[in-house]
């Protein structure tokens, strides 16, 4: 049964949707909804993530806070630098860092916090998942910002993951 319907309620929300959309419960409209309901998450399977172990749950809220600090202060941080550009105009570069974790739910995790703290983008990861390859908006010391990052991001999620 698990391998006809690999998500249930994955299908049961996708056929939903779609006459939600349609507007209409006509036969054909719930034929395809069916249809969509059972073969999309069929092919979507392979897609799917392992499963999660996390080891430490504790210090998932330890690094939610650290993050949230770090949003706020991110942001504090460009909004001065935009507004002071024509003073002094933010030293761009690409920096590459190092990476322990090898975790593929903790490196999405990783590319979430990078998206979300502004001013760095998550730019390339290494085919071996060695090494970042990141965009920072304003950087004044290349080791100091590795070294926070490695710290305050990539420790707390090898000890949540790994």
């Amino acid at each position: 049964m698990k391998r006809l319907f690999p998500a249930p309620l994955f299908s049961v929300a996708l056929a939903v949707l779609w006459l939600v959309l349609n507007l209409s419960i006509s036969p054909g409209n719930v034929l395809l909804a069916i249809l969509f309901g059972v073969l999309a998450p069929l092919l979507m399977a392979p897609l799917r993530p392992l499963p999660v172990r996390i080891r430490k749950p504790g210090t998932i809220l330890k690094l939610f806070v650290l993050v949230g600090r770090d949003v706020l202060v991110s942001n504090v941080q460009v909004g001065w630098t935009v507004w002071n550009a024509k003073r002094r105009p933010p030293r761009s570069a690409f920096v590459k860092v190092p990476l322990d974790l090898r975790d593929a739910n903790g490196l999405a995790a990783l590319s979430m916090i990078t998206t979300v703290v502004p001013g760095t983008v998550w730019s390339e990861l290494a085919l071996d998942r060695s090494v970042l390859l990141m965009h920072v908006f304003d950087l004044d010391d290349e080791a100091r910002f590795i070294e926070h990052f490695k710290t305050a991001y990539e420790r707390p999620l090898m000890e949540i993951f790994q």
